[in-house]
């Protein structure tokens, strides 16, 4: 997606509102809806075919993003009156619902995101790298709520790394564990296992099973 919204910056001059770019998700518009919206603010004239061309798309697939635009409300194609009626691209609506969205987010309170929660744990900022590795858990399918888990582990063991935190996760995916119980059942199951000499907190990253 960034490289057609780049060509479409370097082969002609469009203004591209930063609200936009912060908000399409919001708006739920897809990655290819929205580069059709930025090659629309370069123009007033609707031209189905010239677009499908210069973004290289289908037009049986152009016509159908710009239904999609038209449907989610942030996009009009408009008639003039005169001796020739033509058509011509309405973005008020767009927005429009920009501004309420903007609004919206103002009126809420800021929500305390995983990574808020590790900086609070850590005592310290995140580096890049630590950002770009908790990130990848979420990519992987990992619950927030596990992975919250797997930190205060960490945090109860005395650790703070995220390499450890990265084989907690790991024992616990093999194990099928994502939550408070069934961390708590499989502890419970390992206690019943082991002879009563054995330590009652059990050590994930040191089970060979």
């Amino acid at each position: 997606m960034t490289g057609k919204i780049l060509e479409l910056l370097k082969n002609g001059h469009i203004m591209v509102p930063m609200a936009l770019l912060q908000n399409y998700k919001k708006l739920k518009l897809t990655d290819k809806e929205l580069i059709v919206l930025i090659y629309l603010l370069g123009t007033n004239e609707f031209d189905p075919e010239k677009i499908s061309k210069d973004l290289n798309i289908k037009l049986p697939d152009t016509l159908k993003l710009i239904d999609n635009l038209i449907s989610k409300d942030v996009l009009k194609i408009s008639v003039k009156s005169g001796k020739v009626c033509e058509e011509y691209i309405d973005l008020d609506e767009m927005y429009k619902k920009l501004v309420l969205t903007m609004m919206n987010d103002k009126k809420e309170t800021p929500k305390t995101t995983i990574y808020d929660k590790f900086e609070k744990e850590f005592g310290r900022t995140l580096s890049p790298m630590e950002y770009e590795i908790i990130g990848a858990w979420l990519d992987n399918n990992y619950e927030e709520q596990t992975i919250e888990l797997a930190l205060k582990e960490a945090i109860y063991n005395g650790v703070t790394n995220l390499r450890y935190i990265d084989k907690i996760l790991s024992e616990w995916k093999k194990k099928g564990i994502k939550t408070e119980n069934d961390i708590k059942t499989e502890r419970e199951k390992r206690n019943k296992q082991k002879p009563k000499k054995e330590v009652f907190e059990y050590d994930w990253l040191n089970d060979n099973d």
